[in-house]
């Protein structure tokens, strides 16, 4: 019987095959746009899939208080961006690069506002008593995979003295939308069933 992780790479790997490798930046980027990349954290408990995200300080200047995947910006133009989502994972959550294995990439995302283009990079990890960044990070969320199925909806958001309806996931009280919201989206259809396991006994 195969295990949920051999599952997992093997969902990501046909993924892959089907979509292309985008290690290697291959999106169209808008003029303006600037490169980023997040590290979409998974792993196995119980027999069930979970991800770690991130929440914001409330008193930052830009997204307060909104979750992520951990990432950024390059350090410099010749970083590659599986580089940089490791590095912002280790430096926002304290996750050592060394302890995740990188299963493969999702379809690359813009922020219609801020004007990124986000290169997620979905990696196997091991949960560890987090270390999130004092400047940067309030909160460390570890949400099962099926309760974010759970949580989906599309809901009104108001931003800037706007209100639109836009795919979001909410779990607890924990709103999660807009570019999150949308790599998010696209690593559950990928994985299909597999998210929407629960708890089962042994085969993690």
């Amino acid at each position: 019987m195969r295990t949920i992780r051999e599952e997992l790479r093997e969902r990501l790997a046909a993924s892959a095959d089907q979509t292309g490798d985008q290690r290697r930046p291959t999106h169209a980027r808008l003029e303006g746009e600037t490169e980023a990349a997040v590290l979409v954290p998974l792993y196995v408990r119980d027999g069930e899939l979970h991800a770690v995200f991130t929440k914001r300080r409330e008193d930052l200047r830009r997204h307060p208080g909104e979750i992520s995947f951990p990432g950024g910006r390059r350090d410099h133009p010749e970083e590659q961006l599986e580089a940089t989502a490791l590095r912002e994972a280790e430096e926002e959550i304290g996750l050592s690069s060394t302890t995740v294995e990188l299963l493969g990439t999702l379809t690359p995302v813009s922020t219609f506002v801020t004007g990124y283009l986000i290169y997620p990079h979905v990696g196997l990890i091991e949960p560890i008593a987090w270390r999130p960044s004092p400047n940067e990070v309030e909160l460390v969320l570890e949400l099962p995979l099926h309760a974010l199925i759970g949580g989906y909806a599309l809901r009104p958001i108001t931003r800037r003295g706007f209100t639109f309806e836009t795919d979001t996931y909410v779990v607890d009280d924990h709103l999660i939308w807009g570019a999150t919201a949308r790599i998010l989206g696209d690593l559950l259809e990928r994985l299909g069933p597999l998210a929407e396991r629960r708890r089962s006994g042994p085969g993690a």
